[in-house]
């Protein structure tokens, strides 16, 4: 191969970087892309996966950008379930269990999945760290021998599948929490959560199980939580609603696009993000994206 198709090639080639205090990007040898993961949905819901790269409009600053970065493949994803085990939870394990299983099922099946388990501390009880999604049984057996007990360590959990999924071994991070909201037991706290949560590339997906009688239950934290990484909550009563929400999840995962632009600033400061989609006659289309970034620095490094 010739040295000149050597080095057009090398300039074409294109590495994801991830830093918590930088926005997320993909970058090649002369400029960095802001990167945003978009989920669009019709009207009733359901979600829009058809859309081709001259229907969308990304403004950043309320300035219109050029889209230079555009997929709407169906790639693996490091996706970690945050789940909370405190005693709270105690009546609603089996249905968690097979929720999760539900979400593995409905994903793709290269995806790598980890799993965390939070109550007066943070656990792994996968043996391997991480599995396949396609590894059902491994899930399964991983979550089925848990027995929730304690207090709720939620920023903890959140905080350890933060810099799990940003360690991940593919592009896009995925978290999944399934949990009441409250927080009862942890060192980190709510505003350490959300600055990283919005400072990083890994999307929350929010699932809020409650008791009437829960007094620590907190629906916002979830929705903040979900709202500053262009996540979802959801709120299901009872076992068939979470075991449909966890499938949706994974099938909107799978839906999704991702958009990339170059940032027209280096200012350090934090860029409102936002994303249009043309939606034809009669149509109406509803966008989802995380609402900004935090652009590098002058003279920062990629």
């Amino acid at each position: 191969m010739r040295l000149s198709t050597i080095v057009t090639l090398a300039l074409l080639a294109v590495t994801i970087v991830v830093c918590a205090q930088q926005p997320p990007t993909f970058h090649t040898e002369s400029s960095e892309l802001v990167v945003l993961p978009v989920t669009v949905t019709d009207a009733h819901g359901a979600l829009v996966a058809d859309l081709s790269r001259d229907r969308f409009t990304v403004f950043d600053n309320g300035r219109r950008q050029d889209v230079t970065l555009f997929t709407a493949e169906d790639t693996p994803v490091t996706v970690g379930l945050i789940i909370d085990n405190s005693a709270s939870m105690r009546r609603k394990l089996g249905e968690v269990v097979a929720a999760t299983v539900a979400f593995a099922r409905a994903s793709n099946p290269d995806d790598e999945v980890f799993t965390l388990v939070f109550d007066d501390d943070v656990r792994d009880p996968l043996p391997d760290g991480t599995v396949s999604a396609k590894d059902t049984s491994a899930l399964y057996e991983a979550l089925s021998h848990l027995t929730p007990d304690g207090r709720t360590a939620l920023y903890d959990g959140l905080r350890a599948g933060l810099a799990r999924a940003t360690a991940g071994a593919r592009d896009r991070k995925v978290l999944v929490l399934i949990s009441d909201g409250g927080d009862n037991a942890s060192h980190a706290t709510l505003t350490e959560i959300l600055a990283r949560a919005r400072a990083g590339n890994v999307t929350i997906y929010t699932i809020g199980l409650f008791d009437k009688d829960d007094d620590d239950a907190n629906p916002g934290i979830l929705k903040s939580l979900a709202v500053a990484t262009g996540g979802e909550r959801f709120l299901p009563r009872s076992a068939g609603p979470l075991i449909e929400v966890c499938a949706r999840i994974a099938r909107e995962i799978r839906s999704g696009y991702t958009i990339g632009y170059v940032p027209p600033d280096r200012d350090g400061a934090f860029h409102r993000v936002s994303v249009q989609v043309q939606a034809g006659a009669g149509r109406k289309l509803v966008v989802r994206t995380r609402p900004g970034y935090f652009a590098a620095g002058v003279g920062a490094t990629p």
